[in-house]
């Protein structure tokens, strides 16, 4: 695979033809660059806001620790102390943490619309070694819908390594982590599917780089009295810009030969209305990785209270989701058919989120406890705190009273039995 020959014996000697080949070909033989014509996949990154959107959603995935938890009979969960934990939370193979790993998927599946990561599972006892990252640009996904070369798999996946070798993966071997799908196989790339807009973005701040190289200065037209050739032409223009144009000739005088005149074709970024297409472009790419204004600096009728509620939705609305989708395919595949039916599962701890503010994390505790939701031993796990003596017990405003003596028309019973109304 990516890092190492383990599945070299199982080798797919079925040779595919590519597209991509067949478009650098093609390329290759016009003479241009793949930078003017394409902002595929890694591409799209020289883009800024792309870039800002895609490191956000990796980096709030990787800080987040994933955990393994089993529903007891009372349907709560408790930690597992599962022989996979250190895979996934701390090393998942010998060369990435687990930050960079879960990191790297999900750049790859916002690029990509899929991203894969192979389990290096061993025959003898079939527990997973370890995780393993692909190149979503190699892997191929066929399904089977007739039943032609097996009636048990009906989807496999064909990787293609760089030296060429094409490897064979049944779909229990590798975890698939999908985008927006039309049909649940496949995921769709949020760069193809905002191609336009991204190339919009990236024409802007070509704009406005060439503006500053060349020193703020206008087009036009050279004017020149006599007769000049093709070549005589292309040097005259080419001195013009030397003298004119540039940083370095940036508010300096230019002076002009006898019969040159040079009218200039000046298109103001007001008039073009640069900066309200620029922001118009940003919100598009937000919106559609699901990244709040404020998060790439867009704070445009923003407030403390806006980016308080814009913060909370972006976790619910947008983090969630890609949770869930990671957490549902991991628990469907690394676990043993024994081990899915004693209802183990693996959840991402979103809590953690709050680390970084002492003041929200320690008001939530307080509330817990004072509503007896948790003990005080309960919020110090959470801070990772030793236990104290009496802190397993719940604890409770002594103004509150349970519901059923309220409606008695009753606040509160004395020891004994001794009833005191009000």
């Amino acid at each position: 695979m990516l890092f190492r020959s383990a599945y070299r014996r199982r080798l797919y000697n079925q040779q595919l033809t590519g597209a991509d080949q067949n478009w650098n070909d093609l390329r290759e033989w016009l003479g241009l660059t793949g930078d003017e014509l394409s902002i595929r996949g890694e591409k799209s990154l020289k883009e800024t806001t792309v870039y800002v959107c895609v490191k956000i959603l990796s980096e709030t995935l990787g800080k987040l620790p994933l955990k393994i938890y089993k529903s007891d009979e009372n349907g709560q969960r408790k930690p597992v102390n599962h022989y996979l934990l250190f895979l996934m939370k701390v090393r998942p193979n010998p060369y990435m943490s687990a930050f960079t790993f879960w990191s790297c998927l999900e750049t790859q599946r916002n690029l990509y619309g899929n991203t894969y990561a192979w389990m290096d599972i061993n025959r003898k006892n079939g527990r997973i070694q370890g995780f393993y990252p692909l190149d979503s640009r190699r892997m191929q996904i066929y399904v089977d819908d007739v039943g032609l070369l097996s009636s048990e798999q009906s989807v496999w996946y064909v990787y293609t390594d760089n030296l060429g070798n094409q490897y064979k993966i049944d779909p229990d071997e590798i975890l698939h982590f999908k985008g927006l799908t039309t049909n649940g196989l496949v995921g769709l790339s949020v760069i193809e599917q905002l191609k336009n807009t991204i190339e919009n973005s990236n024409a802007s701040a070509q704009f406005l780089n060439n503006s500053y190289k060349r020193g703020m200065s206008v087009s036009g037209v050279l004017q020149y009295v006599g007769d000049l050739d093709e070549e005589g032409r292309r040097k005259t223009r080419e001195k013009f810009e030397h003298m004119a144009t540039g940083l370095i000739n940036a508010n300096r005088i230019a002076v002009m030969p006898l019969g040159m005149q040079f009218q200039p074709l000046q298109l103001k970024m007001t008039d073009a209305q640069f900066l309200e297409n620029t922001r118009f472009t940003v919100q598009q790419l937000t919106a559609a990785f699901g990244i709040k204004p404020h998060q790439v600096n867009d704070m445009t009728k923003s407030s403390y209270a806006s980016v308080s509620e814009s913060n909370r939705e972006f976790y619910t609305d947008t983090i969630m989701a890609i949770l869930t989708n990671y957490e549902q395919e991991i628990t469907y595949k690394v676990f043993l058919p024994s081990e899915q039916q004693s209802d183990l599962y693996v959840k991402f701890n979103a809590d953690v989120i709050l680390r970084g503010d002492i003041e929200k994390r320690y008001a939530m505790y307080k509330d817990a406890v004072q509503n007896m939701l948790k003990t005080p031993n309960e919020c110090r796990a959470l801070e990772e705190d030793p236990p104290m003596d009496g802190g397993d017990i719940l604890y409770g405003n002594a103004a509150l009273a349970p519901a059923t003596l309220l409606a008695e028309g009753i606040a509160f019973q004395k020891k004994g039995g001794e009833k005191n109304g009000n």
